[in-house]
């Protein structure tokens, strides 16, 4: 079995989330996926099996299994197994989102990863129970849209929407997406007035990620992302060439950026994980 369904949420939502991605495969080899850093925080509700996390971004934090989870920002791979099935619904969201849909900002989840409960209560209780019981990928993104944008109506635990992250934040984060990564801290903060050192500290205190950082992991989720891409059809993108094409100085650059955040080198995560590409798609266990 290999399902797979992705969409865009509604109109109203997109300044917040991504995409859904839906997933369910069974009679899998068993294995072992990478779940790399990106420029999005992850919710997922399984349907199924649990997740297994054998590793978190932050290795402090205890191997376990979730039926929801919310992972932050994060700059190390988080390690999922599975025993040959899988299913469940990831969705993608932006950070500057985080304090309309979770009530907090993603800085305060970053590197962590939790039951979604623990963020969004009994709302994220109820919203795995009603998607396991849904029949179908669009009944499922239907009951999304609708109870995310109610949740957008009102801050959790009251009538009043939650306060959204400061207009230079929003302006910073906007100039790194647009650069995809390559607009330089000085540049950013004389465009939105601030000195290079508060908007470091107040851009890590919203997002989780210094500016640089974020710039990195940015660069990096093009990277990969074209990488699989090419794999995919057949012709994968010379690691020089990819190099360029993403801002990196040359292809020992992107491979070093490779280890520190995928923690391995290009050529292994595709080794490793092209089998779950193929038998899965980019949508499981994408983070």
């Amino acid at each position: 079995m290999d399902e797979q369904s992705w969409v865009r949420p509604a109109p109203p939502l997109r300044p917040y989330i991504s995409d859904y991605a839906g997933y369910r495969q069974a009679r899998l080899p068993p294995g072992r996926h990478r779940g790399l850093p990106s420029p999005r925080l992850t919710l997922i509700f399984t349907l199924d099996e649990p997740l297994t996390l054998a590793g978190h971004p932050d290795p402090g934090q205890a191997p376990g299994t979730y039926d929801t989870l919310i992972g932050g920002l994060h700059t190390r791979p988080a390690l999922i197994d599975h025993q040959g099935r899988q299913s469940g619904i990831q969705i993608g969201l932006h950070p500057l989102g985080a304090r309309a849909l979770l009530g907090l900002p993603a800085g305060e989840l970053a590197s962590l990863d939790l039951p979604a409960e623990a963020v969004l209560g009994r709302f994220g209780a109820d919203l795995g129970e009603r998607l396991r019981t849904a029949r179908g990928w669009p009944e499922r993104f239907a009951l999304l849209d609708a109870a995310l944008l109610q949740r957008l109506s009102r801050e959790p635990g009251g009538s009043v929407p939650a306060p959204g992250p400061s207009p230079e934040i929003v302006r910073a984060w906007q100039l790194l997406a647009c650069s995809r990564g390559a607009a330089p801290v000085a540049t950013l903060a004389e465009d939105v007035g601030w000195s290079a050192r508060h908007l470091t500290a107040r851009f890590r205190q919203e997002t989780g990620l210094t500016p640089k950082t974020a710039a990195r992991v940015i660069r990096f989720d093009r990277a990969r992302r074209l990488l699989g891409a090419g794999a995919r059809t057949g012709r994968p993108p010379l690691l020089a060439d990819l190099a360029v094409r993403c801002g990196y100085f040359d292809q020992a650059h992107l491979a070093r950026e490779f280890r520190s955040l995928a923690g391995c080198p290009p050529s292994q995560w595709l080794a490793e994980e092209f089998r779950n590409v193929q038998a899965a798609g980019d949508a499981v266990g994408e983070r």
